[in-house]
């Protein structure tokens, strides 16, 4: 499988090329230069195979030879070492449970499988690669843990500094060994625009910098697993399947997308967001304008100019009129989540976060237009990660799950940077 920049001005690339470089060199995001559809058996099929052999018949095409089976298997294995329950909310509407990895956050399926290639493609070399990753959030715990002791490996996670919860920043901040945290004086879109300009720095080409967000294609392309367990799940319905997808970066619901290019039977999706619209905007004027972050109680997806953006836009070849008939977003404000937040709780005893909650919301609406379908909203992180919103609005207390529960009387150990001269200068020394 090759890759091509989606800016088009630069060679394409291997499957192991596209992973360490993370960004091609005129700055586009690397695409799978063919896709092919999964045969009309494996559908018929689906619900025979495990989780583990979905995510091996998904996946291939896209590794090719570079990983060998037996390898690949292993790492699909490693990576999806925890369950993706699915809990009716209400009648004909899902959660589809994404929080039950090392990290409580749906990232830890991307952050193990892109380590794990990572791994693999360093086994036999003595240099060192560099992971640089953003985080609103949970990427940041999700690749820490992920890249945790990975030989050849150190990470630099950048955060904005009080925009993350406290135990989200736990997590990113506490681990140590080889992972760096820097606390940045600004808002999620700064630390990504720093992570971009290092990434094409001349002077730091020696450290071989390499993302680990969702912008890297062994970061995106796994988050495609979930929806093939959902169809799975309620294939037997036989119904049309809506998906609602909270959204920031857009990285799960293009690999959403990218799902039913390869013939998985979604009907439509949703792109949920919070006051953050510039999708939902984009919509509705044509007009594609990106704009600053603003702080919200769903923080993940504070993201003024959603990177992957433009990857959806590739897979529908600019056609905005054949993109509105797959895909829908819509925003929702702070007051709207809390208030579907308590609304979800009194009818079902179902705890949702923030994010989840933008997403029930999403998809509630565009259930208004398809009645007889089947809707499934992502969960995206554990209620506990949002621990002071949900408690405050549900006057509740969330237990503790053990995964978290390691982290809350560590350390925290970050160092404070304000612009991009900091992060080379850190990155130099």
């Amino acid at each position: 499988m090759n890759y091509y920049s989606l800016n088009k001005n630069a060679p394409n690339v291997s499957f192991q090329e596209a992973v360490i470089q993370g960004l091609a060199p005129d700055k586009g995001l690397y695409f799978p230069k063919d896709i092919s559809k999964l045969p009309q058996s494996f559908f018929d099929s689906i619900e025979n195979f495990s989780n583990a052999e979905i995510a091996f018949q998904v996946i291939q095409q896209f590794v090719g030879n570079e990983i060998p089976e037996d390898e690949l298997r292993r790492i699909i294995l490693e990576t999806l070492s925890f369950d993706f329950p699915m809990v009716e909310i209400e009648e004909n509407i899902y959660s589809l449970e994404l929080f039950h990895g090392p990290t409580m956050a749906f990232k830890d399926v991307g952050a193990r499988f892109m380590s794990r290639c990572l791994a693999y493609f360093n086994r036999d070399k003595n240099q060192k690669n560099t992971v640089l990753v953003a985080t609103s959030g949970d990427t940041g715990g999700a690749v820490a843990s992920g890249f945790l002791g990975v030989k050849g490996v150190d990470v630099v996670i950048l955060y904005p500094s009080e925009k993350v919860s406290d135990i989200q920043e736990k997590q990113l901040t506490t681990l140590g060994q080889n992972i760096t945290a820097l606390e940045v004086d600004g808002v999620f879109d700064d630390c990504q625009d720093m992570v971009k300009r290092a990434f094409l720095d001349e002077d730091l080409m020696f450290k071989n910098l390499t993302s680990a967000n969702s912008i890297n294609i062994a970061r995106w392309l796994p988050q495609m697993f979930y929806f093939f367990f959902a169809y799975k799940e309620l294939k037997k319905e036989n119904k049309q399947l809506v998906i609602s997808c909270p959204s920031g970066n857009f990285g799960n619901i293009c690999a959403g997308i990218l799902a039913k290019k390869l013939g998985l039977p979604i009907e439509h999706f949703v792109a949920s967001t919070n006051i953050n619209d510039t999708v939902p905007e984009f919509l509705k004027t044509g007009k594609y304008n990106p704009k600053p972050s603003k702080a919200t109680i769903s923080n993940a997806m504070d993201v003024g100019n959603p990177s992957n953006f433009i990857r959806i836009q590739e897979l529908y070849e600019n056609d905005l009129d054949n993109f509105k008939n797959d895909f829908s977003s819509y925003s929702f404000s702070d007051e709207e989540t809390e208030k579907a937040i308590l609304e979800i709780y009194k009818q079902s005893k179902y705890i949702a976060e923030p994010h989840g909650a933008v997403g029930y919301l999403g998809l509630k609406k565009e259930l208004e237009n398809e009645p007889n379908s089947i809707g499934i909203f992502l969960e995206t992180a554990h209620p506990i990660k949002f621990s002071d919103s949900v408690e405050a609005i549900l006057s509740v207390k969330l237990q503790i799950p053990k995964q978290i529960e390691s982290v809350l009387d560590k350390e925290k150990k970050s160092l404070k940077i304000k612009n991009y001269e900091d992060l080379k200068n850190f990155l130099l020394l």
